[in-house]
C-alpha cells in the first residue's frame, strides 16, 4: 500500500513537497468540518492535504479559477437548488475546460439525481450517497482519486514540457550570436523546469549560468537568478569552479544532487558550459526534460559555431579580393577594411538594423570588385587621366555589377549594389546610371561618402594625403551635390570614432 499517515515520514522531506489540493464543496458546515476531521492525518505519497471550503456551485466555481491546480472536489449535488452540482461539474469540464481536477458527487438525497444517469451524462469520476462515506471509504476514495489526478497531471506536465521543449528550441535554433543564444536558452530553461502547477515540490529554479573558458579561466556570458551579471565576461563564482572543471575534464554533462552541469562542444572544439541550482527535488522527468533540451541547445551551439565560421570564411574571402584588387592599383589593403568599418558605423547611425548594417560591412569590400577589368596603363598611372582613359576607368562600376550578377545570396546582392552605385551622386551627375538622391541605394550613397573620404585622408599613386581639416571641408562642400546631406552630417557628428577607425588601419 502507498498511502501511510503523517507521523511515519520524516517532516523534513514532506515540508518540501506541495501538499494535495481538496476542494469541499456543500452547502452543511457539519459535512466541511466532519471531512476535514476524517482526513486529519492523511498523507499520501508523503504529500499532506490543503482544504478549500465552498458553499455553493458558484463559488465553487470562483475558487476552481484562482487555484486551477486542485487536484480533487467533493461535490455536493444539491446546494443552491436540486442540481446546484450538476450544473457546477459541466461549468467545470466545459467553460473552464478543467479536464484534469477529479470531481467526486456526493449526495444526501440520491433521489434527486439517480446514479446511473449522473455518471453516463456529467464529467465526473466518482459517485457516493453522503451515508455511506465512512473514514475508511472516504480515505479510499480520496487516495484513488488523488492518485488519478497525480498520473494525469504527470501526463499534462509530460505534454506542456514537451511542448515547451519544441517551442525553446525553434526560438534558439533562429539565434545568430552565442550572447543572445545562452540568454535566450536560460529563460526557456527556467520555464520548462518550473512548470508550477503539477510540480510536487515548491521550487523556483532560476540560479543559473552560461560560461566559456578562456584561457585558464572560466567566464560568465548570460546569468539569471543570483548569478545574474550586468557585464558579460565575468568571472565564475568559486563555488561553481569545482563542477566545471570536472565537466571540463570529463567531457560531459552530469547532475551532483542540486547542481546540474552541462558541457557543450561544438564540432570546431569551441566550449560552453551550463550550470544550474536547485535540482535536488528535480523528478525522473524533469531531468529527461532538461536532458533532451541540453541535447537539443548542444545541436544549436554547434549551428551557431559553424555558422560563425562560415561567415568568418565569407568575409576573409571578400576582405581578400579587395585587397587583391587594392594591390593590383598600389594602393593598401587596408583601405577596403576602413571603408568596411567606416560604412557600417555610418550604417548603423543612418538606421539600418544591426544585422543588415552587418552584411553591409561584410559586402563593402568589393566596391572595386571592377577594377579587375581596368587595363594596367590606366589603373597604375601616376598622373592624371585623360579623358578618354577617365572614361574606362568609370566602367570598373559596370563591370564589378556585371560580375556579381545573377547571384542569390544575399551578401553578394548586396556587394552588387555597392560595386555598381558607389560612384552615383546625390544631384544626378555620378555615373555609370545617373541616378540621384535616395533613388541611389543607401548602401551606395555610404559607400560613396566613406570611399571618398578615405581616398583623400590618404596618400595614393596620383596624390598624397590631404589633411583631416582640408578633407573635412571638401565633404562639407560637396553636401547636397556629391554626397547625401544626412550622411554628411552623420559623418560629421562621428569624426572621432572614425579617427580611431583610421589610427586603428593606417596605410
Amino acid at each position: 500500500m502507498d498511502f501511510q499517515f503523517a507521523q511515519e515520514k520524516e517532516e523534513s522531506k514532506k515540508s518540501q513537497l506541495v501538499r494535495w489540493k481538496i476542494l469541499i464543496a456543500d452547502d452543511e458546515e457539519d459535512v466541511h468540518s466532519m471531512t476535514k476531521l476524517a482526513l486529519k492525518k492523511f498523507s499520501f505519497e508523503d504529500r499532506g492535504l490543503e482544504f478549500f471550503d465552498a458553499y455553493s456551485g458558484k463559488e465553487t466555481i470562483e475558487i476552481l479559477k484562482n487555484n486551477p491546480e486542485i487536484d480533487l472536489i467533493l461535490l455536493d449535488v444539491v446546494m443552491d437548488s436540486d442540481d446546484d452540482g450538476l450544473v457546477t461539474v459541466k461549468q467545470i469540464r466545459e467553460e473552464l475546460n478543467n479536464k484534469i481536477v477529479r470531481i467526486v458527487l456526493r449526495t444526501g438525497q440520491p433521489g434527486s439525481a439517480p446514479e446511473k444517469e449522473v455518471i453516463i451524462n456529467y464529467g465526473i469520476d466518482d459517485y457516493k450517497e453522503k451515508t455511506e462515506l465512512t473514514s475508511i471509504k472516504l480515505l479510499t476514495t480520496v487516495v484513488a482519486s488523488l492518485r488519478t489526478s497525480h498520473h494525469l497531471k504527470t501526463i499534462e506536465r509530460n505534454r506542456i514540457g514537451l511542448t515547451k521543449i519544441i517551442e525553446a528550441s525553434r526560438s534558439i535554433f533562429k539565434v545568430g550570436s552565442l550572447a543572445k543564444f545562452t540568454s535566450g536558452a536560460l529563460t526557456q530553461l527556467t520555464s520548462i523546469l518550473n512548470i508550477a502547477e503539477s510540480s510536487l515540490y515548491e521550487r523556483n529554479i532560476n540560479d543559473s549560468f552560461f560560461a566559456t573558458l578562456k584561457g585558464s579561466e572560466f567566464k560568465m556570458i548570460a546569468s539569471s537568478g543570483k548569478f545574474n551579471i550586468k557585464n558579460r565576461d565575468c568571472r565564475v563564482v568559486p563555488e561553481a569552479l569545482e563542477y566545471l572543471n570536472k565537466a571540463c575534464l570529463d567531457k560531459k554533462s552530469f547532475f551532483d544532487d542540486d547542481i546540474y552541469v552541462g558541457y557543450f562542444e561544438s564540432s570546431d572544439k569551441h566550449i560552453i558550459f551550463l550550470y544550474i541550482e536547485g535540482c535536488r527535488n528535480l523528478n525522473e522527468e524533469d531531468r529527461n526534460f532538461l536532458e533532451v533540451f541540453s541535447h537539443n541547445i548542444s545541436v544549436a551551439f554547434d549551428n551557431i559555431c559553424l555558422n560563425k565560421e562560415i561567415i568568418a570564411t565569407q568575409k576573409e574571402i571578400i576582405e581578400r579580393l579587395g585587397e587583391v584588387v587594392e594591390s593590383r592599383s598600389k594602393e593598401t589593403a587596408y583601405h577596403v577594411r576602413r571603408v568596411a568599418r567606416i560604412s557600417y558605423m555610418l550604417a548603423l547611425a543612418s538606421g539600418i538594423k544591426e544585422k543588415e548594417a552587418y552584411k553591409f560591412k561584410l559586402a563593402s569590400p568589393m566596391h572595386d570588385i571592377g577594377k579587375i577589368g581596368i587595363p594596367d596603363r590606366i589603373l597604375l598611372k601616376p598622373g592624371k587621366l585623360t579623358p578618354q582613359e577617365f572614361e574606362i576607368m568609370k566602367t570598373h562600376a559596370q563591370i564589378g555589377y556585371d560580375m556579381l550578377e545573377g547571384s542569390h545570396k544575399e551578401l553578394l546582392q548586396i556587394a552588387q549594389v555597392v560595386a555598381h552605385q558607389h560612384h552615383e551622386k546625390w544631384d544626378g551627375s555620378g555615373y555609370p546610371q545617373g541616378l540621384s538622391a535616395e533613388n541611389i541605394s543607401i548602401y551606395g550613397r555610404i559607400t560613396a561618402i566613406v570611399d571618398v573620404f578615405d581616398a583623400l585622408v590618404h596618400k595614393r599613386i596620383y596624390k598624397e594625403a590631404w589633411t583631416l581639416e582640408k578633407t573635412i571641408d571638401l565633404i562639407k562642400s560637396e553636401k547636397g551635390k556629391h554626397f547625401d546631406p544626412k550622411l554628411v552630417d552623420l559623418l560629421l557628428e562621428n569624426i572621432d570614432e572614425i579617427k580611431k577607425v583610421i589610427k586603428e588601419l593606417p596605410n
